[in-house]
């Protein structure tokens, strides 16, 4: 598939490895259908370019080190790489979970990881109870002035709410999606009750239905062994490819009608429809290589 031809897309940042990963040997990867090469040269500074041909590249992509990852991007992007508070808390635990591919639309994932009413049903047991699945009511909102999707308010019952937790409880939950292929999560923190956990998904869409995800996490949690933090964040996710990956179709539809939605909803029909305001043809079915 050759590189997409969509703007909205094309003028983003994102992020296509880990910064611990990239050598002085070429890394070769794949953005919105384009082939890219990485490498870090010996004073440390990274050069991005895509591969036109054997042996041909393209004059060097902008390059961010930033939040674990090395971001990227094919355009012009006009906002900055979304701004993470909690990444600059120094008493913070920094997780990075590792990349995951799923053969599945990039847009997909983002709109399941907002997605409450599956907790109770694929994460039965850590995330949601089976005997509690009802999804509360909450706000959702387009942040005109930043230009970004929250979803507040959000409150649902969790039987292992984190590591250090063994009784389950209600938990308060903020979402944000910050760019098409970004979306965040903010917990209360069940061990300093003031202050919020931070989870990022950082989206690599490959191809309209093939992308890979890194979550990142900034946790207020001084005790828990990394290890255990790493697992249990790992088989969430897990789980999750398994839905995302058999949704049909693959692409994001963003046609009204196409699918039925429930209340509990309102955070995926917000996200299509800004999709739709933006013109985001990329990984939906109305996409245009």
């Amino acid at each position: 598939m050759p590189k997409t031809t969509d703007p909205v897309v094309l003028n983003d940042w994102y992020a296509v490895e880990s910064s611990t990963d990239l050598g002085c040997s070429p890394t070769r990867t794949r953005l919105l259908g384009q082939d890219i090469e990485l490498v870090r040269g010996a004073d440390g500074t990274i050069l991005a370019t895509e591969v036109l041909g054997e042996g041909e590249r393209s004059a060097a992509l902008p390059v961010q080190e930033k939040y674990g990852c090395v971001w990227t991007t094919l355009g012009a992007p006009t906002k900055p790489i979304v701004e993470i508070a909690e990444a600059a808390e120094p008493d913070r635990r920094f997780v990075p979970c590792g990349w995951v591919n799923m053969r599945a639309s990039g847009l997909r994932v983002v709109e399941n990881f907002l997605d409450m009413a599956h907790f109770s049903y694929v994460h039965n047991g850590i995330l949601g109870d089976e005997t509690d699945p009802l999804v509360r009511n909450y706000q959702s909102e387009i942040r005109r002035d930043v230009d970004e999707l929250w979803a507040t308010n959000c409150t649902f019952f969790q039987p292992k709410i984190a590591v250090t937790q063994e009784k389950g409880d209600f938990v308060h939950l903020t979402f944000r999606v910050p760019s098409p292929f970004i979306v965040m999560l903010y917990r209360v923190c069940p061990t300093a009750r003031d202050r919020l956990d931070t989870i990022a998904l950082f989206i690599q869409p490959m191809e309209d239905g093939l992308c890979r995800a890194q979550p990142v996490m900034y946790l207020v949690d001084p005790v828990s062994p990394h290890a255990e933090l790493l697992r249990f964040e790992q088989v969430i996710f897990m789980q999750d490819r398994l839905v995302v990956e058999n949704q049909r179709p693959l692409l994001m539809p963003l046609d009204t009608g196409g699918e039925i939605p429930a209340r509990a909803d309102a955070s995926s029909i917000l996200y299509r429809r800004w999709l739709r305001e933006k013109g985001v043809r990329f990984a939906t079915t109305s996409s245009m290589a």
